[in-house]
C-alpha cells in the first residue's frame, strides 16, 4: 500500500483545508471547544452538515448513484484526517451513518426514496432505538413488542440511552414481532416517525447535570404506537440480521484521525502545565513514556484501519474487524482522555456546568484556568461510555473469539 500522497492528492488535501478555514465558522469552534464530546448543537449540525452536502461531501461513504462522493481511499482518508485535525464538528447524525446503509442494502425502492434524500440533506434527523433497560449489551433480550394488526405494528415498552432523541424526527428501531425458542430470532427493523401518537421522550441526565445543548442520552417509551408493516426494513423477524450489518459500520468507523487530534490536545497542554517539581509535564519522564505509548498505538491503529478500508474498497466485508477497530478505538480514547486529565493536574478539578453559557457571554462567573481546562474532565467521565456503546468491550472479545480464532 503506497502511503505517498500525489500532487492530485495534495490539491485536494489543500481543497479540504480551504472548505474547513470556510465553512467551520467561529461560532462552531467555540461550541465544539467547549462541549464534553467535542459535539455542536442541532442548529450548528444542521449548518454544517448542509454545508458538506452542498460542495457534495456530507457522505463520504455513499455510492455515488445515492449522492456519495465518489472518492478513492486516500481521498477519504485525506478528509477524515483533515477534519479530525481541525476539530471539525463530530456529527451525531445516525441517519448518515447508520440507518442510510441499511436502507440502501436492503429496504425497498420506496423506503430508499422517501428517506435517503432527506437523510443526505439533513432535512430528517434520526435517532437509534437499540438498547432497553433490560436489554444494553445483551441487545437479543430486548422486550419493545410489536404486535400485528392489520396493516400495522402495535408498539408497546421502552429504548433507552437514545442518543439525541429530543432532536430526532425519525428512529430506526428493533423491535420483537414474536417469540422464538432463540432469542435473535423474531426481530424486526422498523422505522419510526417521531411524532407518532403514544410515543414520549424523557431525558437521561448524566451527572453533571442539565448543561444546555449537552444533554445527550434519554428514554423514550412506547405506549399503543401504531407503525404502519409498511416501515419494516426487509423481511419480519430478520431484523438481527439487518442489526448486525449496521453495527458494521457503528463499530467500524475510522478512530486514527479523532485520536490524532486528542493527542495533540494533550501534547499542548503538557507542554504549558508544571508538573509540581518546577518543571513542564511534558518533560516527566514517566508521563513521556506513556504519551509515547499512545502515539505508537494511534499510528499502529491508523495503519490498520487503512489497510481494513482499502479491503472495504475491493469489496471486502468488515465482519468481525469492526469488533477489532472498536475495541481497540475506544480504549485508546480512554487513555487520551486520562493522559489529559493527568496533563491539566489542579486545572481540570473546578466544576464548570455551563461552559455554554460563558462563551455566550451570558454569566459573570469568572472560570479557573485556561479556556480548555473546564472539558478536560466532563471528556474524561463522558469517554468512559466508548467501551459500553455498541457492544461492549467484552462482547468484542467474545466476537473475535468466535469469529476470527473460532473459539
Amino acid at each position: 500500500m503506497d502511503l505517498a500522497f500525489s500532487p492530485e492528492d495534495l490539491a485536494f488535501r489543500d481543497e479540504v483545508r480551504g472548505f474547513i478555514a470556510e465553512a467551520f465558522d467561529a461560532d462552531m469552534r467555540a461550541h465544539a471547544a467547549q462541549s464534553k464530546n467535542s459535539s455542536i448543537d442541532k442548529a450548528g449540525q444542521v449548518r454544517w452538515l448542509k454545508r458538506l452536502n452542498e460542495k457534495g461531501w456530507a457522505a463520504p461513504d455513499w455510492p455515488a448513484e445515492y449522492g456519495g462522493a465518489d472518492w478513492s481511499l486516500t481521498q477519504k482518508y485525506i478528509f477524515e484526517m483533515e477534519m479530525a485535525l481541525a476539530g471539525a464538528p463530530s456529527t451525531t447524525n445516525m441517519g448518515l451513518k447508520m440507518c442510510a446503509p441499511v436502507i440502501m442494502a436492503f429496504g425497498t425502492d420506496a423506503q430508499k426514496a422517501q428517506h435517503l434524500p432527506k437523510i443526505l440533506s439533513t432535512d430528517v434527523w434520526w435517532c437509534q432505538g437499540y438498547s432497553e433497560p433490560g436489554a444494553g449489551s445483551d441487545l437479543a433480550s430486548l422486550a419493545l413488542k410489536a404486535e400485528r394488526d392489520g396493516d400495522h405494528y402495535v408498539l408497546d415498552g421502552s429504548k433507552t440511552w437514545t442518543t439525541y432523541g429530543q432532536w430526532a424526527d425519525w428512529m430506526f428501531c428493533l423491535a420483537r414481532t414474536s417469540q422464538e425458542d432463540i432469542k435473535q430470532k423474531g426481530i424486526s427493523f422498523l422505522l419510526l416517525d417521531m411524532k407518532t401518537p403514544g410515543i414520549s421522550i424523557q431525558p437521561i441526565y448524566t451527572l453533571d447535570g442539565p448543561r444546555p445543548g449537552d444533554q445527550e442520552i434519554n428514554q423514550v417509551f412506547f405506549d399503543n404506537v401504531r407503525v404502519p408493516v409498511s416501515n419494516r426494513i426487509g423481511e419480519e423477524g430478520l431484523g438481527w440480521t439487518y442489526a448486525k450489518y449496521l453495527l458494521q459500520f457503528e463499530r467500524g468507523s475510522a478512530y486514527a484521525p479523532g485520536l490524532q487530534n486528542m493527542l495533540n490536545k494533550v501534547k499542548k497542554i503538557a507542554a504549558v502545565e508544571r508538573d509540581g517539581r518546577g518543571g513542564r509535564v511534558l518533560d516527566d519522564p514517566d508521563f513521556r513514556r506513556k504519551l509515547a505509548e499512545a502515539e505508537i498505538k494511534t499510528e499502529a491503529l491508523n495503519a490498520t484501519e487503512l489497510r481494513v478500508f482499502a479491503g472495504r474498497a475491493n469489496g471486502e466485508a468488515m465482519g468481525a474487524v469492526s469488533s477489532m477497530l472498536k475495541l481497540e478505538g475506544s480504549q485508546m480514547q480512554q487513555t487520551m482522555t486520562e493522559l489529559a486529565l493527568e496533563a491539566a493536574g489542579v486545572y481540570a478539578a473546578p466544576f464548570v456546568q455551563d461552559s455554554w453559557a460563558e462563551i455566550e457571554g451570558r454569566t459573570n462567573t469568572p472560570r479557573a484556568g485556561p479556556d480548555w481546562a473546564a472539558t478536560v474532565a466532563p471528556q474524561y467521565f463522558n469517554y468512559r461510555k466508548t467501551s459500553i456503546y455498541a457492544g461492549s468491550n467484552e462482547i468484542q472479545h467474545n466476537i473475535m473469539a468466535k469469529m476470527v480464532l473460532g473459539l
